[in-house]
């Protein structure tokens, strides 16, 4: 990657004052497209799913804890597998301290197809706080579009069907396990589906990556220089 040009602290603050515009002006969009999600028209969930957690089994109201609102991140865990996956889990290492959320009546869990057991030698691995949940045996997986299985239920991932995502070379996304986040609302004992995001619509939840994104090198992903996403214990010493 070229190095930025250097130049007279004068043309720096002109650069730098033309940025500020195309800033402002993404900021404004992203809070415009905000106001519009927390007025998206919500769907009451009356399916029974069942979960396993580290206290037993749980149905969808009791992954809420308690409070109001309910954050699921969809992490790719095949019941197959011995670890989650690795973007998942850098996606994880992201989610800041849980009591910020908590105290703003809103809970955060992970929600995964593989055995409970699997997915706690990983979470003690990985070192996170955050409550984790097998749905395996359930539809949950399957009902919000993050196990794709035609056998099962019809392909859809990120509102397209699979025809339009073979069309579109994404065939990765037609099969096996995705990752997504989920928002439900509790009102009672009713619970609401919210919102569901895909694949790289939530790349505002790579922290780490809004934090490269201010420095000149950037997310380093591509070119001889690239450093791939592993596992966070996995990087050279």
């Amino acid at each position: 990657m070229r190095l930025p040009t250097v130049v007279s602290p004068e043309k720096w603050l002109t650069a730098r004052k033309a940025l500020l515009a195309a800033e402002t002006a993404a900021n404004e969009a992203r809070r415009a497209a905000t106001a519009e999600r927390q007025q998206l028209p919500m769907v009451r969930v009356d399916k029974k799913y069942v979960f396993e957690g580290d206290q037993g089994t749980v149905s969808l109201a009791e992954l809420f804890d308690g409070r109001r609102q309910l954050i699921v991140y969809h992490m790719m865990f095949d019941p197959a597998w011995d670890e989650g996956c690795r973007f998942c889990s850098f996606l994880m290492d992201n989610v800041g301290h849980l009591a910020h959320l908590h105290a703003r009546n809103t809970t955060f869990a992970i929600v995964s197809r593989a055995p409970l057991e699997k997915l706690q030698r990983h979470r003690e691995r990985m070192g996170w706080p955050m409550p984790w949940y097998s749905s395996f045996g359930s539809d949950f997986n399957y009902d919000f579009h993050v196990t794709l299985d035609e056998a099962i239920a019809p392909v859809e991932y990120n509102y397209k069907d699979k025809a339009t995502l073979l069309a579109e070379g994404q065939s990765f996304f037609t099969e096996g396990e995705q990752g997504a986040v989920s928002v439900f609302l509790r009102d009672g004992a009713d619970v609401f589906h919210t919102y569901s995001s895909y694949g790289w619509e939530n790349d505002i939840l790579h922290n780490t990556f809004n934090y490269l994104d201010l420095t000149p090198l950037g997310r380093q992903m591509d070119g001889p220089d690239s450093v791939a996403v592993r596992y966070h214990d996995r990087y050279p010493a």
